[in-house]
């Protein structure tokens, strides 16, 4: 439901009021002032792949194809004219009878206008100076002309018929198709399942990997905090990395640091086997791209399960792409099956996590869907899934950055486990609505496709994660409460949901991104639930206030160091002096006593905030500072001392996303273009920015757009091409979507 302005919360709305006077905000800055550092974007995750990706510009729009029992190549050919017919580009996959082999089907497939991969034309042999004078192609044509030139059809053709043989030698030589399969989940539990298991070999080759990470014995015992009281394995420090690899087992069950460490052993291990499988896989197929990140649901708590995304995403810049798994049934338990924002919610952070690299829904969702999903998720749960869902859906991945989807699938399983479901063809092969709807919007991307490349979000909130601090969550979840490692999680969604209902842009930011100079992109950086605050960041967090950032934080934050270690928030400490504010303790809301704020409970963490240079913005009911803000050269950070993000998970919980919401407004986030009646995503363009609409209601509307800072001279829509009048509301349906195309 779309989050209506609250008006019953006068005194929150005259704090409001008084916080822009109290900021010294100027009127809203058109976003186009500030420098989105585009051109450092997209060199975050460069390479020679990646550029050959941006030269080609592929926006795969692929489905999988399941074979029924009696359909023989009369019926797979008309299949893939349907597809093609429809708008879709290629096979995210082929799941071939018994008695069929891949190699006919792909074969089939290209002959039919089909690219038989999930990456499309992103499996071409990039496009150089040499092929184009090879070609006889002249290399000052527009590299759309170029891509469609029959001589480079002709010869990427080849390219693909050869790598179609080069795969079915490999597999008639081997027996296994596992060498040039190309794709690698997320959780893949080699050296131990979730949590702390280890296997034999794991623990041999956890201790070679604390060695290797340390290089002291001395730095390690430093980590794990074998200087504090009760903390030392057995009553001692490691005396040797010997002592270390005999007793580590036996380590302190409070010590928080060496769990950290066990989990990011089983992430890089994972990590490494994923590349050596790249480098393997790269050794049969240098051209075609490697994909990983699929398998595991985004709202997980990923250090528990051994998997670090930022590292995966890192893997893939040479390699080929970064995606996730998105499907009703199985990824969304954690926030109570609701669809819509959580869609982009994970598009966004499978995205944002490899700046400046291809990303695409490569394992998605197609049709309805009742019976699949995790044993111990909601019951009775399943999803209507039809044309206007189905459009909310790919647009959303769209919105988020994807440059692409594979949709599972197009027909169905005719029999066992998913029978009838996630298709986009009904049980009898018919085409269905949503069949027709998500084509129709396939042939717009192909039609736009270099636009699309070209876009980037313009965020006024980055939205920080860092994998320490969801490892140290989980550490103490593991002796406590397992609701604790869901809390960063949940407080990143409930500050992307405050902002996604009031049409405000957001990225996620990840700690390599801030190091490499990106944090000037945002004009507001917000900490999240970051219980754990790298002591590394914070000259870099302090600089980015200097230059004119707006740093807020809220709570429990900065808790505790990455080494679980009490992080120095004193009197004259670093900290104190960039927030100018001494944090002394934290307190608890909602148990045993209930602090407000303008009379609304609260519930969580409470800071206990003495200031030493900074405002007090806002006071909790009982008088004590709640909200504090300290200008520092051109910029200001702030605390909010209580859990402001989390708060704003559950669905419908206006008042605290109107605090949220109108504090970030009030330090400067305004959007370009938003409106009362949906939702409002944005991709910006050097000629033509791209709006994604959605209706979360169930009737229609008609969105009256108010659009901020820039001047736009036409507005069109992307899919029908329909022309569209600036001053007029936009008509949404039920449940629906629409991409709308406005010329600056």
């Amino acid at each position: 439901m779309r989050t209506p302005y609250n008006l019953s919360f006068p005194p929150l709305i005259l704090w409001l009021l008084t916080l822009v006077q109290l900021l010294v905000i100027l009127p809203a800055i058109a976003q186009e002032e500030h420098d989105f550092l585009h051109e450092l974007y997209d060199k975050r995750n460069d390479s020679p792949m990646q550029r050959k990706f941006r030269k080609i510009a592929p926006v795969p729009a692929g489905v999988v194809y399941i074979q029924r029992p009696g359909e023989g190549e009369k019926e797979i050919r008309e299949h893939f004219r349907k597809m093609k017919d429809l708008g879709f580009t290629n096979l995210k996959q082929i799941m071939t009878l018994p008695d069929w082999n891949h190699e006919e089907i792909q074969l089939i497939a290209l002959e039919e206008g089909l690219i038989p991969w999930w990456y499309g034309e992103g499996g071409w042999e990039p496009i150089t100076d040499e092929l184009l004078k090879n070609l006889d192609i002249e290399q000052d044509l527009p590299l759309d002309e170029i891509r469609s030139h029959p001589e480079m059809i002709a010869y990427q053709m080849e390219v693909l018929k050869g790598r179609i043989k080069t795969y079915g030698a490999h597999y008639r030589k081997t027996g296994s198709r596992e060498a040039f399969r190309g794709s690698s989940s997320a959780y893949d539990p080699i050296v131990g399942e979730r949590g702390l298991d280890l296997s034999e070999a794991g623990k041999k080759l956890f201790a070679g990997w604390a060695k290797e990470n340390y290089k002291t014995i001395e730095r390690l015992n430093h980590a794990y905090n074998q200087h504090h009281h009760g903390l030392a394995a057995g009553g001692k420090a490691f005396e040797s990395w010997d002592d270390f690899e005999r007793r580590w087992e036996n380590h302190n069950h409070r010590e928080l640091r060496i769990i950290r460490d066990m989990l990011r052993f089983k992430a890089d291990y994972g990590v490494q086997t994923l590349e050596q499988r790249v480098r393997e896989f790269h050794a049969i197929d240098p051209d075609a791209p490697y994909r990983a990140g699929g398998e595991l649901g985004l709202f997980r708590p990923h250090a528990y399960f051994g998997v670090n995304f930022p590292g995966i995403a890192d893997a893939m810049r040479h390699a080929g792409s970064f995606y996730p798994s998105i499907h009703f049934t199985w990824h969304f338990d954690q926030v109570r099956d609701e669809l819509g924002p959580m869609v982009y919610v994970q598009a966004s952070y499978i995205n944002d996590m490899f700046k400046g690299g291809w990303t695409g829904g490569w394992e998605t969702t197609g049709g309805p869907q009742q019976f699949g999903g995790e044993k111990f998720g909601q019951n009775n749960k399943g999803f209507t899934v039809d044309a206007p869902e189905m459009e909310q859906f790919t647009l959303s991945m769209l919105a988020a950055g994807f440059k692409g989807w594979g949709l599972w699938s197009w027909s169905v399983r005719t029999a066992g486990a998913e029978v009838g479901e996630y298709a986009l063809l009904d049980h009898h092969n018919e085409i269905t609505e949503r069949a027709i709807a998500v084509g129709k919007i396939a042939r717009a991307m192909q039609k736009f496709r270099d636009e699309i490349w070209s876009l980037h979000k313009e965020p006024q909130v980055g939205i920080l994660f860092d994998w320490d601090n969801e490892a140290i969550w989980t550490a103490l979840s593991i002796k406590g409460q397992d609701s604790l490692r869901y809390r960063p999680m949940e407080a990143r969604v409930g500050l992307s949901r405050a902002l996604i209902n009031k049409d405000i842009p957001f990225e996620f930011v990840n700690p390599e991104d801030i190091r490499e100079g990106l944090a000037g992109r945002y004009p507001i950086l917000y900490l999240p639930a970051v219980l754990a605050l790298n002591q590394e960041l914070l000259p870099l967090l302090e600089q980015y206030v200097h230059e004119g950032g707006r740093l807020v934080m809220d709570m429990p934050g900065a808790w505790m160091d990455t080494y679980s270690a009490l992080f120095p928030r004193g009197s004259d400490s670093p900290f104190a002096k960039l927030f100018g504010t001494v944090l002394r303790e934290y307190q608890y809301s909602g148990i045993n006593r209930n602090w407000k704020i303008d009379g609304r409970e609260l519930t969580g963490s409470i800071a206990d905030l003495r200031v030493e240079g900074a405002k007090v913005l806002k006071y909790f009911d009982n008088g004590k500072p709640a909200v504090t803000q300290m200008k520092k050269g051109r910029g200001e950070a702030l605390i909010i001392g209580f859990e402001a993000s989390r708060s704003c998970f559950n669905r419908g919980n206006f008042p605290a996303e109107d605090f949220l919401s109108g504090l970030l407004t009030a330090l400067g986030a305004v959007p370009t273009i938003s409106t009362d009646q949906a939702i409002v995503y944005r991709l910006a363009g050097p000629e033509v920015d791209h709006y994604f609409l959605m209706n979360e209601e169930g009737s229609s509307v008609a969105c009256q757009l108010e659009i901020k800072g820039i001047k736009y001279t036409r507005m069109e829509d992307a899919v029908s091409g329909e022309i569209l009048d600036l001053g007029r509301p936009v008509l949404l349906e039920a449940h629906g979507a629409r991409w709308l195309r406005l010329i600056k």
